[in-house]
């Protein structure tokens, strides 16, 4: 299969239905995964006496997740020349 990029300006290769599938199902594991981390880190911050290096760990968790998922969008979602 040919896989040239889309324009001499944008380096991105186009997905295959395959390659785009499975970025979606990805996407939406990380998007729970971000979302349950959220959900933990509030209800240990509301604990007296919580680990807050354990909750410094799920932050920074967090915030992985969160490029993550920005780099999967951008790679899912398709260029607009303006």
């Amino acid at each position: 299969m040919d896989r040239r990029a889309t324009t001499p300006q944008n380096q991105r290769w186009q997905l295959t239905k395959e390659e785009e599938r499975e970025l979606q199902e990805q996407l939406a594991r990380l998007q729970q995964e971000h979302r349950d981390l959220d959900a933990a880190i509030l209800a240990l911050q509301d604990t007296p006496g919580a680990d807050i290096l354990q909750i410094q760990r799920l932050k920074k968790r967090k915030l992985y997740l969160r490029d993550r998922i920005s780099f999967i969008e951008d790679q899912l979602t398709p260029d607009i020349i303006a």
